[in-house]
């Protein structure tokens, strides 16, 4: 199995798809001028931390003697400064490590190797380079859910069109439109903070998938490599739990990604107007034609969307390299699940970017609603509230407004008033009812039209009105920090954790 390094440095060997997938999205990396998190560790990394905490646990437990202990103390040691050294070749598969270890301690190195095997060791590097994506996977989607607040908070009164089957359907305001998708993502976090709690169980101790006759404490494994604690199963440990995990993590991944989708398709469709309401600021994140000077093209929603297709590519990959397959063959352990996650954290990044640099034409977007009849199911909801008109009576005067109105393109709100009057009257036969007089006047009519009013009115629980938004909001933002504040714990047991092997480690070798 070869490193993420060496996966990394040759993406010709990944499918071709992948392989273009990852330069592009490695193009767009090099110019987003944002904060990144470290690149994480490969499987060397890993394997020297397991054979630290193999190595306490098997002197601690008086399988190796403390004077042995000493020596393959120093031995691991050495292997992983060596490993560090520029230019050092960092070998990701155990049986090319070991021989490392045997060349400072001789044979008798090879008993921190009690009660492992290349099994359980491949599952628990699986479940380490995947906590460390999820928890940096978490830390991208907060940086997002706070741009989409942030620009939520700007967007309070922001009324701009919203659609459904394609067509404008009713109005809305802008952060009531980003809070929908900060939903979304909010679920994601917690699905991934549950997902977490699962992963971040150690398959180490189980061996092949029987344990081993040595008294190696799992538990004490578990807890120096920082997991809550073991996979109490040994079966499961080494052969299944790689598969669930695998499923689970590439499966919210696909999740998000879809919403993504949808968010950038959205945005594109502004692009196909002459005048869009919502742009992207011009710089980095856009381009220009080499044939029309016109053109500001949107080159980050290609992207975004570039990525987001090949995030769904990654978990239907997986979901096909792990079907039909016995218990303990290698399909399903391979590093697909981190590709994905590295590919959806890259998606949040540029995300977080893109939305940063938006431009939104408030005056704009409520000429789009203006233009067209998204209000006329206000104006149904007041016949009915108003005038004691049955709502269906009201929804057939509406669209009969409509179908007037387009025919003689006339806007809603222009429509003149003995017209309306007279197709009132008409809904009116046409459902059997009494001739009545239109009970609005043109003043209430039109108020009835307007945007703002419709907005106005919602009443309901999660609607556009500005309360409503203002409380979602106030959610929103103390969900995030506690988000926040669940990732700086994770990652500060972690390092606790790590800290704490180390000492362990090396004192043992005094």
């Amino acid at each position: 199995m070869k490193s993420e390094a060496q996966l990394r440095s040759a993406p010709s060997r990944l499918p071709h798809r992948l392989a273009r997938l990852a330069l592009v999205t490695l193009t767009l990396a090099a110019s987003l001028e944002v904060a990144r998190a470290a690149e994480p560790h490969d499987y060397f990394h890993y394997l020297g931390e397991m054979n630290k905490a193999s190595t306490v646990v098997v002197i601690e437990n008086k399988i190796v003697p403390a004077d042995l202990g000493r020596k393959i103390v120093a031995a691991v040691d050495q292997v992983i400064k060596d490993g560090d050294k520029p230019g050092a070749e960092r070998p990701a598969d155990y049986l090319d490590y070991e021989p490392l270890i045997l060349k400072l301690a001789g044979p008798d190195g090879s008993r921190m190797h009690s009660g492992r095997s290349r099994q359980d060791i491949l599952s628990t590097t699986r479940r380490l380079m995947q906590r460390e994506r999820v928890l940096s996977l978490l830390d991208a989607m907060n940086q997002s859910r706070g741009a989409f607040l942030q620009l939520a908070g700007e967007n309070l009164d922001t009324i701009v069109p919203a659609y459904t089957n394609g067509v404008q359907a009713q109005p809305t305001t802008y952060a009531h439109y980003l809070l929908a998708f900060n939903a979304v993502f909010e679920r994601d976090t917690e699905r991934l903070h549950q997902a977490y709690a699962r992963l971040n169980l150690s398959p180490l101790g189980a061996a092949a998938l029987g344990t081993s006759s040595f008294p190696v404490d799992r538990k004490r494994l578990a807890d120096l490599l920082g997991f809550d604690g073991p996979v109490e199963n040994s079966y499961d440990a080494a052969q299944l739990g790689a598969l669930d995990t695998g499923m689970e993590l590439t499966g919210i991944s696909a999740n998000a990604a879809q919403t993504i989708g949808l968010l950038v398709e959205d945005m594109h469709i502004q692009y196909h107007q002459p005048y869009p309401w919502i742009m992207i600021r011009e710089g980095r994140l856009t381009g220009t034609s080499s044939i029309m000077p016109q053109k500001r093209n949107p080159y980050v929603l290609n992207r975004l969307r570039l990525l987001s297709s090949g995030v769904l590519g990654g978990a239907v990959t997986y979901q096909f390299e792990s079907h039909n397959v016995s218990p303990g063959m290698p399909d399903y352990k391979r590093d697909q699940v981190e590709r994905t996650l590295d590919m959806t954290t890259e998606s949040f990044v540029m995300l977080t970017d893109m939305l940063g640099n938006l431009i939104i034409d408030k005056t704009r977007a409520l000429q789009e609603v203006d233009a067209d009849y998204s209000t006329s199911t206000e104006l149904a909801d007041i016949l009915q509230r108003d005038a004691d008109v049955p709502f269906r009576v009201g929804h057939h005067f509406a669209s009969e407004l409509v179908s007037y109105g387009r025919a003689n393109k006339v806007k809603p709100a222009d429509i003149p008033y003995d017209q309306v009057k007279r197709i009132y009257a008409e809904a009116l036969k046409a459902s059997g009812m009494q001739h009545a007089e239109f009970p609005l006047s043109l003043a209430q009519y039109q108020k009835g039209l307007s945007a703002k009013n419709m907005l106005d009115s919602s009443l309901g629980l999660g609607g556009p009105q500005h309360g409503e938004v203002e409380r979602m909001l106030k959610g929103g933002r103390e969900r995030l920090e506690r988000d926040q504040a669940w990732l700086s714990q994770q990652r500060g047991k972690l390092a606790s954790a790590s800290a704490k092997l180390d000492k362990t480690f090396y004192s043992l070798g005094r």
